[in-house]
């Protein structure tokens, strides 16, 4: 039994441990997801001028790219980790990170440099994505490892809070940038400001994550010599643990990658982008529920080391599925209360003769979409595409329809007279009578009804996020932990996460409907949930030794 003195120093140690990770690793989501809080801001400035429903997706493109690449920079540094040690290899993240966020910080706009611009942003974004995918496996590698047994959910869970706090930390730094200056001096240069601050934050980190010693169980493994010699063949290659890793892709880090930025990410773009709301309200809206949520990432990591990890985490999946469209329905409601109500009374219905069956535009259609988001916009040329860029550019729902005979394209609007063919007057004239706001109002929001809608959602993402740091790393033998748990979790919340806003506003924008979006993460946490119940084992009473 240790002594009074060695159990308050062992207590020590693992809360330096605890605090160093997680700081660190908050500062480096930090860094990752300014980039996507101020997107909404310099859309404008990287991309080529002409069409800001283009420019607005490609920023979104962007901010999915840095997604992208993070199983990649999993296997990268998941490999170095398993080969060299937990510490020196998530040193090494932080330091690519932070200079990759302050570069975007000086970079020249298109109009000064062209296509460099978005071109020099893309890698930035690219270094940022491999950064990421090789920090969040070592920390919590390194945390679950000091962990004492039955505690690792708990422990664990301070490292799923990081990804929310460090939300929530560029939302507050923004929030008060832009409250430090006129709205022109912040659109024009003050949007850089929150990305040069990564400096000072980098620093920070280095300096405590210099304090920290190795796992001990890697420098038991080094000591011994059982680490591994190829960590990426025993991961992948071997069919035992690559099962393993597909199970843990489909059946629990798809389902928590989608309802992680559906809860977050999603949710901030809904409320700014599709209602309208203004941005001070917005911000402060989302960081309530996100100080109010963030302890259940606690509570439900503590929660799984008495229950277990896989029924919290299916739960969560399972009451986004049947939840998520009248939880949004109802931000509608109490966001911007005068547009739900000329969406009930007065629906918008566009007719044209691009329609092809339930709500669908043609393949051709859809595809100069898809291009807009990769190449230079061209302009707009049919009633159709100019019809729908005016709706989605004042915000006002609308649904595809069958054309009618009066012409090719034809606006309703409720039981109005319709309006044929596309103008731009006549379609506000017919738009303002029915109440269809171009902003919400912000005296009319209902902020109880949203900050507890918005805290609903975050109880979702504790509940799938909270055990599964734990949970993987509980899956893999210590010798390929980083490679194997880096992979399947970069995949999960990367791929199928990460393009989540961009996925979801794209089938919002191209067919007008503001809910339709939320099917993809719906049938992605429906098929998680589905996975993860017949294929996923339960993990709490592992060991996780060599």
């Amino acid at each position: 039994m240790p002594t009074a003195a060695e159990s308050a120093a062992l207590d020590r140690k693992h809360r330096l441990v605890i605090f160093a990770s997680s700081l660190g690793t908050v500062f480096e989501w930090y860094d990752f997801y300014i980039y996507g809080t101020l997107a909404v801001f310099f859309s404008k400035y990287f991309f080529p001028p002409g069409d800001e429903t283009a420019a607005f997706l490609s920023s979104l493109a962007l901010f999915g790219v840095g997604f992208s690449v993070r199983p990649f920079g999993a296997l990268v540094f998941g490999r170095i980790g398993d080969l060299v040690g937990r510490k020196y290899t998530f040193l090494v993240t932080i330091l690519v990170m932070g200079f990759a966020t302050a570069l975007v910080g000086v970079l020249p706009g298109y109009a000064t440099i062209g296509y460099w611009a978005p071109v020099i942003l893309v890698l930035l974004r690219m270094a940022q994505g491999l950064a990421l995918g090789g920090e969040y496996g070592g920390a919590a590698t390194y945390v679950a490892e000091h962990a004492p047994p039955g505690k690792r959910g708990r422990f664990t869970s301070w490292i799923q809070t990081t990804a929310t706090l460090g939300f929530f930390l560029s939302l507050a730094v923004v929030y008060l940038v832009r409250h430090a200056m006129s709205a022109e001096s912040f659109a024009a240069w003050g949007w850089r400001l929150p990305f040069l601050v990564s400096i000072v934050l980098l620093g920070v980190s280095v300096y405590i994550r210099l304090k920290l010693e190795e796992s001990p169980v890697f420098a038991e493994m080094k000591a011994e010599g059982k680490t591994s010699k190829a960590p990426l063949t025993e991961s992948f290659a071997h069919w035992p643990n690559a099962k393993i890793v597909l199970k843990s892709l489909f059946g629990a880090t798809m389902g928590q990658g989608v309802v992680w930025y559906t809860g977050q990410f999603y949710a901030l773009y809904f409320l700014s982008a599709t209602l309208k709301v203004d941005y001070v309200n917005t911000y402060e809206l989302i960081a309530i529920s996100l100080l109010i949520g963030t302890p259940f990432f606690i509570i439900f990591g503590r929660l799984s080391d008495r229950i277990g990890r896989k029924p919290i985490m299916l739960a969560g999946c399972l009451l986004a599925v049947f939840t998520y469209q009248p939880i949004f329905q109802g931000l509608t409601r109490a966001g911007n209360p005068a547009l739900a109500d000329a969406m009930a009374a007065h629906p918008v219905v566009l007719h044209t003769a691009e329609y092809r069956g339930a709500g669908a535009l043609t393949l051709s259609a859809l595809g100069d979409a898809a291009r807009k988001i990769v190449l230079p916009p061209k302009a707009t040329t049919t009633d159709t595409e100019k019809a729908r860029s005016f709706l989605n550019g004042r915000g006002t729902p609308f649904k595809i329809a069958a054309a009618r005979p009066e012409a090719p394209v034809v606006l309703t609007v409720g039981a109005a007279a319709p309006v044929a063919g596309f103008d731009a007057k006549d379609y506000e004239a017919a738009l303002a009578p029915a109440g269809y706001p171009k902003a919400a109002d912000p005296a009319r929001i209902d902020k109880l009804k949203v900050i507890t809608l918005l805290t609903v959602l975050m109880i979702y993402v504790a509940m799938v996020y909270g055990p599964i740091a734990a949970f993987l790393v509980e899956l893999f033998p210590a010798r390929i932990r980083y490679t194997s748990m880096s992979l399947p979790y970069h995949i999960g919340n990367g791929w199928f996460g990460g393009f989540l806003p961009l996925i979801a506003a794209s089938i919002v924008l191209f067919t007008g409907d503001i809910y339709a979006g939320l099917w993809y993460p719906i049938g992605i946490a429906a098929l998680s949930f589905l996975i993860g119940l017949l294929v996923l084992p339960e993990t709490k009473d592992n060991e996780i030794g060599h």
